[in-house]
């Protein structure tokens, strides 16, 4: 029995510092890589902290879409018309559609 013991205890032993170690060298992998690539592997804690702000925050609404310009549309209308893209049905429906629009 005593031997028994003595090796559950070795094996615990062991196994407890194979994990120090592993922990050891990620947290020194993770500075090395935070070094490098800058804020990207800096602080997950920080960045956590960070999304949860942001996902707090109102949403920030769009600015409404300047009306487009009608003699630009028409310029355009033109040209699509005359390399006959547009039929003539085409050219007034959709002429008439900006100029009423």
């Amino acid at each position: 029995m005593p031997g028994l013991i003595r090796g559950v205890a070795r094996t615990a032993a062991i196994a407890g510092t194979a994990t120090a170690v592993s922990n050891r060298v990620s947290r020194r992998q993770a500075n090395k890589w935070a070094e490098q690539d800058g804020p990207q592997y800096a602080n997950p804690r920080a960045d956590l902290a960070n999304q949860t702000q942001a996902a707090a925050a109102p949403p920030v609404e769009a600015a409404p879409a300047a009306a487009p310009d009608p003699i630009a549309q028409l310029k355009e209308l033109g040209e699509l018309h005359q390399s006959g893209v547009l039929t003539d049905e085409e050219f007034a429906a959709q002429k008439a559609k900006i100029l009423n629009g």
